[in-house]
């Protein structure tokens, strides 16, 4: 079983009189990837730089394979890389340039030097660039050449602080190939982000915040047990109904074996009951759109089939898994890019 390799422990920040970081604990095992998820503003990169030594906590620890991190030198931070939000790049040097500089800091030097730059590089994709300024490249080149700058003294935990702000589908993809091979290789992990398909693709174990506090510390498979529905279905009826009508609809519809979760037409969760009336249309003008939790994706075959019995024609239908979007709203009540 794997050793723990990081351990937080009740971190807490404020600004002011703004609590940002509210007793934040979680740990991170060796090899392991952790999604630490939330809302921008959630105390995400706050925490991040905390954990590193780059912002000195109000209360709480922070250990590195035992060793106490804090500001300062401390020979803790030798064990992690860190791959920040906003790009720490010398844009009028080379892209090999630049990692022979951030190689330096960690004293590496000589023919070392040379291979981890070569290295880092191959790695990104980044190797036929290797003589190119970063003020040549497109914003998710250069965030693969942070990355391998992170990358050079060969650190155990990685941290990756939203990196895939502002780039393009291609370098996403690029990016995260790079980190499934880190993952793959035994490197430990942690992935901020507020897109929560991505930490999907990636996490083996799941941290949510919301202002300032943890609210889940799980594998993905046991916050997806917390769900009353683990699958979706999206009916657009064809015609608008009367009010009556589709309160008897909906009535039986919670009714039916497998059905969870039913949300009135028109009507986001926690809104207003008296915010959108039931009949309220879909988005193509067609007839209200129902959206209905399933126990599992098999039972949506039986649930139209009922809706068809019903007289109700549809316009369009789709089914789905629960993603950890699901969760955020059942933990919270609200979007997480709310």
């Amino acid at each position: 079983m794997s050793t723990v390799l990081l351990r937080v422990n009740q971190l807490s920040k404020s600004y002011g009189g703004r609590l940002a970081v509210d007793g934040v604990s979680f740990q991170v095992k060796h090899g392991q990837a952790v999604g630490l998820i939330g809302p921008n503003g959630a105390g995400k990169s706050s925490t991040v730089s905390m954990i590193c030594g780059l912002l000195r906590s109000d209360g709480g620890s922070v250990d590195l394979e035992g060793q106490p991190m804090a500001q300062g030198q401390n020979g803790a931070k030798l064990t992690l890389g860190l791959v920040p939000q906003d790009l720490a790049l010398y844009e009028d040097l080379s892209a090999i340039e630049n990692l022979k500089l951030f190689g330096a800091l960690y004293g590496l030097k000589g023919a070392l030097l040379q291979a981890r730059c070569a290295q880092a590089l191959d790695l990104v994709r980044l190797a036929d660039r290797a003589k190119d300024k970063p003020a040549t490249f497109s914003g998710g080149m250069k965030r693969r050449l942070n990355i391998a700058a992170a990358l050079l003294h060969q650190p155990k935990l990685l941290i990756l602080d939203e990196p895939t702000v502002g780039v393009d589908p291609q370098s996403r993809n690029a990016i995260f190939d790079t980190l499934e091979a880190l993952k793959a290789g035994g490197m430990a992990l942690i992935y901020t982000s507020h897109y929560m398909e991505e930490v999907e693709r990636l996490a083996d174990h799941i941290v949510i915040i919301d202002h300032g506090r943890v609210l889940a510390d799980e594998s993905p498979a046991d916050l997806y047990r917390r769900l009353p529905a683990q699958a979706a279905l999206r009916a657009e009826l064809a015609r608008p109904l009367p009010p009556a009508r589709m309160a008897e609809l909906l009535a039986g519809l919670r009714g039916l074996p497998g059905v969870g979760a039913v949300r009135e037409p028109g009507r986001a969760a926690g809104a207003d009951a008296n915010a959108n009336p039931a009949g309220a249309s879909g988005p193509s003008g067609a007839g209200p759109v129902l959206e209905i939790g399933l126990a599992a994706t098999s039972h949506a075959a039986s649930v139209l089939a009922w809706l068809d019995a019903q007289g109700c024609a549809l316009q369009h239908f789709a089914t789905a898994k629960t993603n950890l979007e699901d969760i955020f709203l059942n933990l919270t009540g609200r979007s997480l890019r709310d």
